[in-house]
């Protein structure tokens, strides 16, 4: 996994340190396209190994929210699917909504990771100690951001971001072990 080596000291520190990873939707754990059908229901593409590495995080002890500024049915099913308890739609103040998350699980903000795309998240970004850019991010974003991806979102960048955090908090080994 290249995206895991040679990784600056202060990004490993900052990962450590994470016990709430916060993801942004539309352009984070999707690619950013909204899908309509004919009956107008909408649809999203969710990657099956952001999938896996949000639940790695979870049997690891790491909470795991979703922040969205819009609502979404689908993102409703995945998050029902993957057991994530921290659903938060129609969030157009992600920032108050991540320090709201803080406060309910005594967590301070150098232990929180937000990852996201676009201008809404930056608010939220600024509060976490661990601020993500996806790959395709505004450049205001990756600017930001104390780290990016190599991959897009919904193409694997949430999976990179899980893995970094068991990484720098020393799970790697472990999560090999566990697929043996």
């Amino acid at each position: 996994m290249q995206y895991l080596s040679n990784l600056p000291a202060n990004v490993l520190a900052r990962a450590a340190k994470i016990r709430l990873a916060a993801f942004d939707v539309d352009g984070t754990l999707t690619d950013g396209r909204l899908w309509y059908s004919e009956s107008g229901h909408e649809t999203k593409v969710f990657h099956v190994h952001d999938g896996l590495g949000l639940k790695r995080l979870q049997a690891n002890g790491i909470q795991v929210a979703i922040v969205s500024a819009r609502i979404s049915h689908p993102v409703a099913l995945r998050a029902e699917e993957l057991n994530i308890a921290h659903v938060y739609q129609g969030q157009n103040d992600k920032r108050e909504c991540l320090r709201q998350m803080l406060e309910a699980l005594n967590l301070q903000p150098e232990q929180a990771a937000f990852v996201g795309d676009d201008l809404p998240d930056l608010p939220a970004m600024d509060l976490a100690g661990f601020a993500v850019a996806v790959a395709n991010a505004h450049p205001w974003v990756t600017q930001r951001a104390h780290w990016q991806t190599s991959l897009g979102g919904g193409m694997g960048a949430v999976r990179e971001v899980c893995d970094l955090i068991l990484h720098a908090q020393g799970k790697s080994a472990a999560e090999q072990e566990h697929w043996r």
